[in-house]
């Protein structure tokens, strides 16, 4: 997987006013944090903060700053109270060989046997990799699975080189058998017999 590239400068304004006219400049204000080293301040270009999220939310990143490379991962990410703008980014600084730990969506592809309803119970889970080939997600086959199913973590394979951190015996998603609609019928009521003539 090749990393996603960022051009950062240095962060030298703090507090609230300032992250406020670094937003309106088009910056994020972030943090790159290192294992044993200090927190490094820096401003990001927003929009390519925001497509690397959308795109590539566990990404091996390279943070250029000052002519110096860091490869990193997203580590934390706020964003305002609606959730389309993000407002700070922690970074990660981590070495190629190096494992991580990630929390990623989980997908079901495939379909359930006839007349059944697959629904995920865990929508989330945390998964140990290199960070060089951290998971977007986690993909679950429920092709073919019949009614009354039940897929624990511990049921789910992983690709070579990632591990399980959440708990083997939590439940990933379970089969039901899709109840069948009874169709009521009422019957219309009498028409009411018109008086007679006199």
């Amino acid at each position: 997987m090749s990393a996603v590239k960022f051009v950062a400068s240095a962060r030298t304004n703090f507090g609230k006013g300032a992250a406020r006219q670094a937003r309106r400049d088009g910056n994020v204000p972030a943090v790159i944090y290192s294992h044993g080293s200090e927190a490094v301040h820096v401003l990001v270009d927003a929009h390519e903060i925001f497509l690397a999220v959308k795109n590539h939310r566990t990404s091996l990143l390279e943070i250029e700053l000052d002519g110096e490379t860091k490869t990193a991962i997203f580590k934390d990410i706020q964003r305002d109270a609606i959730g389309r703008v993000i407002e700070h980014v922690d970074f990660l600084a981590v070495k190629k060989g190096e494992k991580q730990v990630v929390d990623v969506p989980v997908n079901m592809v495939g379909e359930s046997a006839s007349g059944t309803q697959a629904t995920l119970e865990l929508l989330t889970a945390s998964v140990e990799a290199d960070v060089s080939a951290l998971p977007e997600h986690v993909e679950v086959n429920i092709a073919g699975l019949e009614a009354g199913t039940v897929l624990h973590v511990k049921d789910v394979t992983l690709p070579e080189g990632q591990t399980w951190i959440t708990d083997l015996e939590n439940v990933v998603l379970v089969v039901n058998e899709i109840a069948a609609v009874e169709e009521e019928t009422e019957e219309a009521p009498a028409a009411a017999e018109a008086p007679a003539a006199e």
